[in-house]
């Protein structure tokens, strides 16, 4: 039978790539939500859904590209649905991560800071360096670039990034990051991890996470030319997580990285 995938957020620049992405993969996709209020036409073929519960009813899996202030009423109604959920929106809170996590334990959730192969393979990477590179000698510091709609900041794979070194050494991410430095700061702390954002442009999204140390810099970088390559990944965890057990996984489950 073939997967229905159910789109959140169908009348954006990523719902109509991942309607598109979706057929190519042999899925059917042609229900979604729309922003509420929003005059944007819908994909050739495709149908409103009234709202994310209606959604999830005439769907097999919902991939879900909306907003932070969705995270927590989506996980909730997913839930109740019992369909799987791909999850790639970005600037969740706390509360909002545990909304997930809490639906992840009644339904396969894919959330992903980030749905490129590319990048994935990066933060598997990242891991790996910053257990190899002592803090003590090796300083952190990500900088990401967007473009200038882009609403949080750090972005979701910048902080995916941080994430990736805290694991590697070991650390509580929250408490080493530092974000939006300004004024007399003082000497950079031992163990830190760094952010710059910038913003302007249509800049896809371009990543640089640099280990700087007294001898020598190590650059890791990955450059997105389009955003297709997140719906090309996020398709592929939607048909990756149809009739799996419930639970929380991420992009390198999908891949087969762990």
């Amino acid at each position: 039978m073939t997967l229905r995938i159910g789109i959140a957020g169908i009348t954006g620049r990523m719902g109509r790539l991942l309607v598109e992405e979706a057929r190519a993969a042999g899925a059917e996709a042609g229900l979604g939500t729309g922003r509420p209020g929003s005059a944007s036409p819908l994909p050739e073929g495709a149908e409103r859904a009234a709202d994310i519960a209606a959604l999830a009813a005439g769907c097999d899996v919902v991939v879900d590209f909306t907003n932070a202030a969705t995270a927590q009423p989506h996980a909730a109604a997913l839930a109740d649905s019992g369909k799987p959920w791909v999850l790639g929106t970005s600037g969740l809170s706390a509360a909002d991560e545990a909304a997930v996590a809490a639906a992840g334990r009644r339904i396969p959730v894919v959330y992903a800071a980030n749905f490129s192969p590319g990048v994935n393979l990066v933060l598997a990477m990242a891991e790996r360096m910053a257990a190899a590179l002592p803090a003590e000698q090796y300083d952190a510091e990500i900088m990401e670039m967007h473009h200038r709609q882009k609403v949080d900041a750090p972005s979701g794979t910048a902080v995916g990034m941080g994430r990736a070194v805290a694991k590697g050494r070991g650390i509580d991410f929250e408490a080493a990051m530092e974000s939006g430095r300004n004024g007399h700061t003082g000497p950079r702390k031992t163990g830190a991890i760094g952010f710059a954002a910038l913003r302007g442009g249509q800049v896809v999204g371009e990543h640089t996470l640099i280990f700087a140390a007294a001898t020598e810099h190590i650059a890791l970088s990955h450059r997105a030319f389009d955003r297709r390559a997140f719906a090309t990944g996020a398709v592929r965890a939607a048909l990756w997580a149809a009739g799996r057990p419930a639970g929380l996984y991420s992009m390198m489950d999908v891949l087969g990285m762990r």
